[in-house]
């Protein structure tokens, strides 16, 4: 029974509440559980994706927080034991599609042997193309890193952060978001960030999607990377 729960929860459920902005609409909220379960005469392994995200839009302002969890064993050993929260906000005060942004994150990972990091920083931002079916955006900026490594020594750096971000939908049935990060090292050589996450969503009605969604981290520091792939259906929720 007990893996029967797990199985049906995680990997056939994603439940979203969430709120879309729109002119009446300046909040929302979005809870999402995924992963998959893998079992052999010999074998077992599972996964947990858990995240969830706060927003908050005003006219010229948007602040969103974020936080995620993902745990997962291999035969009774962890495999995955992995935490990040972030804040980050958006001024909007110029022109057209360019905005200013701030960034707080704190992160640690088992799979990538990082004890503790504390990323904070800014920068700006532009949309190259900024439609409601159709947005790419791309920003930069420099962040402070104070990093303690799980073997190894604890470090401070500054990094440049690049971000590509996206979002397409086709005829609201077919939608793929995506957000990369390249955050390098200024000072030491060798010493860069990967993060890359890209989720494609079929709507099978108004309310239910089917989403699968594909992660990839890389800490070249300690030589070590992690390759997720969840899926399972989203309940939408608007309000």
């Amino acid at each position: 029974m007990k893996i029967f729960v797990l199985l049906l929860f995680p990997v056939l459920f994603c439940l979203k509440t969430s709120a879309q902005y729109s002119d009446s609409t300046n909040y929302h909220l979005r809870l999402s559980s995924t992963g998959s379960i893998n079992r052999t005469n010999d074998q077992r392994a599972y996964l947990l994706n858990n995240s969830l995200n706060f927003g908050m839009k005003k006219e010229t302002f948007v602040l969103n927080s974020a936080t995620t969890w993902l745990y997962g064993k291999q035969n009774k050993n962890l495999s995955n034991n992995d935490f990040s929260s972030t804040l980050n906000f958006n001024l909007y005060k110029t022109f057209p599609h360019f905005y200013y942004w701030g960034l707080l994150n704190y992160n640690t990972s088992y799979s990538l042997k990082l004890r503790n990091q504390l990323l904070a920083g800014g920068g700006i931002a532009y949309s190259f193309l900024d439609e409601t079916n159709a947005y790419i955006n791309l920003s930069n900026g420099v962040l402070f890193d104070q990093s303690s490594l799980v073997i190894g020594e604890s470090y401070h750096t500054f990094r440049n952060s690049l971000r590509l971000q996206f979002h397409f939908a086709v005829k609201e049935i077919l939608t793929i978001d995506g957000s990369h990060f390249l955050q390098n090292s200024f000072s030491r050589r060798g010493d860069y960030i990967i993060r890359s996450s890209t989720t494609v969503g079929l709507k099978l009605r108004k309310w239910i999607s089917l989403t699968t969604a594909l992660n990839y981290n890389r800490l070249n520091i300690t030589e070590r990377e992690n390759l997720n792939l969840t899926y399972g259906l989203s309940l939408d929720k608007y309000f």
